[in-house]
């Protein structure tokens, strides 16, 4: 392998990171933040991703973009209303939006489940064409990604600040105290939930044009891969003040993808990569939890040790 091909790999990797780094970073607003599991997760992906790929495809490239976070909103609040208004239990109410938005994605699709978009003007062509003769002009791609992700890291950073974002994250901690507060715990977490689904549905949108097609299972997996990646950044920057923690996110995302790369890169069948998924997740779970036992197992060697001497 020469170094043209790891760099390839590399960027490829990056970028895919940045794209899912969305996903994750909706994850981190809702179960961090919110402290809600939102297993509505891979198929507002999905959604976001084929109602970008309709607007684009319709002729309104930058109209895509908001398009698909309007929609991912939209699932969020169904997701949220579900779970506030009508009892039914989180985690549940995420399975239910997700097995609903199979239909509705096929539906959005036009009754099809792949959309072909070689010949479709999209944000990435459209920035193509702008770099066109620069030394810019084969990282369109890494530049789309990188400004929506700096856009979204800068945002939760300014949001969580505010009243409304520390009421989101105060319900996440108590939801008793919030209540006994004044603040609406149902209000924030519809808020918070239609928030993070828009980044989960720009996610989809952009990966969606980025590889210029769509199918019914392009988010198939998605939470377990930003789960992964979010437990990973945690390892790294878990702690410290939100910028911090946002780019420890994007970080979890960067390294999952390269350890993706390196996967496929040894042949590993592609039916395997989800086996490599969970087990990343194991890992990045129990870490924390062997790292905690590290310090009595030195104790019990060093007095293992001191009895053999004796």
């Amino acid at each position: 392998m020469d170094l043209a091909t790891i760099l390839g790999l590399g960027e490829n990797a990056l970028q895919l990171g940045l794209i899912s780094s969305l996903t994750v970073l909706a994850l981190f607003l809702s179960y961090s933040m919110l402290n809600v599991c939102d297993l509505s997760t891979d198929g507002c992906f999905t959604l976001g991703a084929t109602v970008g790929a309709v607007v684009a495809i319709a002729g309104h490239p930058l109209l895509s973009i908001p398009a698909a976070m309007a929609a991912g909103m939209l699932s969020g609040f169904v997701t949220a209303f579900l779970q506030t208004k009508m009892g039914i239990n989180s985690l549940l109410a995420g399975i239910i939006v997700n097995t609903g938005l199979y239909s509705v994605n096929i539906a959005v699709m036009g009754n099809s489940s792949l959309l072909n978009m070689n010949r479709t003007k999209t944000v990435f062509t459209m920035l193509k064409d702008a770099l066109a003769n620069t030394p810019f002009a084969k990282n369109y791609v890494l530049i789309i990604s990188f400004i929506a992700v700096a856009v979204i890291v800068i945002f939760l950073s300014f949001f969580l600040k505010t009243k409304l974002g520390l009421a989101i994250r105060a319900t996440g901690n108590n939801p008793d105290m919030v209540r006994s507060s004044s603040i609406n715990p149902v209000f924030t977490t519809i808020v918070g939930l239609c928030i993070s689904n828009s980044f989960t549905a720009l996610s989809g949108c952009l990966l969606a044009q980025s590889q210029k097609s769509v199918n019914i299972d392009i988010g198939t997996g998605m939470l377990t891969i930003a789960l992964a990646s979010l437990l990973i950044g945690g390892i790294f920057l878990g702690k410290g003040k939100i910028p911090l923690r946002a780019v420890g996110v994007v970080l979890g995302s960067i390294i999952f993808r390269i350890i993706y790369t390196i996967a496929l890169r040894f042949d590993m069948p592609a039916y395997m990569l989800k086996l490599v998924s969970s087990v990343i997740v194991i890992i990045a779970i129990s870490a924390p939890y062997f790292k905690s036992k590290l310090p009595a197992l030195k104790r019990k060697m060093q007095l293992k040790r001191g009895k053999e001497a004796l």
